[in-house]
């Protein structure tokens, strides 16, 4: 446990009573105490008391979902978005999607400052939707490049895909199944970005 800890993070422990202990100030916090540190920049890391375990992402992910359910306050996550994601659980694209979220997020939150400088001048709402709106569509831009690469053969952003020939003998069906799969992938990142 102690091996994998960065020296810029705190250690939190869950107990079995679901109580999180906070190693560093030695106090009990709550998820909106992690929430904080999470929005001050802090870096922690979550582990099971009694199993030594790494529970950092549950967590996180239930700080997400309190901060979602709070009465009163805006969602963060659309619905479409939650039920996408929750379809990419099955899909077999799956693992690319934590690299393409974080990717999006980090150049999102590297451009912050400068969508927040927009929104000043504009002096609307409206101006600061499209400012994100934009932001999005570079970013699936830019993913649609890094697919466009990877496969080598994605078409021009808007157009259909050709039919794929149907698999021959010779054991080519699982490429061929690889690249439709990949093709509907960007559509469906494309489609995303339009919104």
């Amino acid at each position: 446990m102690a091996d994998t800890v960065k020296a810029t993070q705190t250690v939190i422990k869950k107990y079995a009573n679901r109580r999180l202990y906070h190693t560093g100030t030695s106090t009990y916090v709550t998820l909106e105490d992690l929430a904080t540190m999470v929005q001050n920049g802090e870096d922690f890391v979550v582990y099971d008391a009694r199993t030594g375990d790494d529970i950092t992402r549950s967590v996180l992910t239930q700080i997400i979902f309190e901060q979602e359910n709070k009465a009163g306050a805006e969602n963060l996550l659309p619905v479409a978005f939650l039920r996408q994601l929750i379809r990419f659980y099955g899909d077999s694209m799956r693992t690319m999607v934590p690299s393409f979220l974080e990717f999006s997020m980090a150049n999102f939150a590297k451009d912050q400052d400068g969508l927040r400088e927009k929104f000043a001048q504009s002096f609307g709402p409206a101006a600061f939707q499209n400012a994100i709106e934009q932001q999005v569509r570079t970013n699936m831009n830019f993913f649609g490049d890094a697919m466009k690469m990877f496969t080598g053969f994605a078409p021009p952003a808007g157009t259909q895909p050709t039919p794929q020939p149907a698999p021959t003998a010779y054991g080519g069906g699982e490429l061929d199944d690889l690249k439709r799969q990949m093709l509907e992938m960007q559509q469906r990142l494309e489609a995303l970005a339009k919104k």
